[in-house]
């Protein structure tokens, strides 16, 4: 993560794309309904599942599109919009990679970008668009700053 921060104080351009990759587990799920208090039986129940045609136990959606969201946090980027396009499940244990490429950047700093959220067998399992504000000079400063007090 602080290759994403190193980069994101230096500046960001279109073009720019940044990679990584999470296994989600069983805890991650139950970690993730205890806060949103989603119990959806798609996640518990292996009789739902088999009754809606799945293999196994689905990971939630947005625990997954949440991939993100660390990445954002790292760069410091303000949101103002998120879509998801959810293409197929992912299942307790999938290992998923998230490639986000900022797609444009004005001189105000708002930013597009497109994410591509494959598994362990490179299928598609999410896409995502979103919009945002990037940091401005000042603020990615402060970025630099908190990188060399880290480091």
């Amino acid at each position: 993560m602080v290759d994403i921060r190193r980069r994101t104080a230096a500046g960001l351009n279109a073009g720019d794309t940044f990679t990584i990759t999470r296994t989600f587990t069983e805890k991650d799920v139950d970690a993730f309904t205890e806060v949103t208090r989603d119990h959806n039986p798609i996640h518990f129940s292996k009789r739902f599942v088999e009754l809606k045609g799945f293999r196994d136990r689905v990971c939630h959606g947005l625990l997954v599109g949440s991939m993100i969201t660390e990445m954002g946090g790292q760069m410091g980027w303000l949101a103002s919009e998120m879509n998801f396009r959810f293409k197929k499940p992912v299942y307790f244990n999938d290992t998923v990679t998230c490639r986000c490429t900022l797609t444009s950047v004005d001189e105000t700093n708002r930013a597009e970008a497109e994410a591509v959220f494959t598994n362990q067998n490179g299928e598609v399992v999410l896409e995502a668009s979103l919009f945002g504000v990037l940091p401005d000079a000042p603020e990615r400063q402060v970025l630099q700053d908190l990188l060399d007090t880290d480091e």
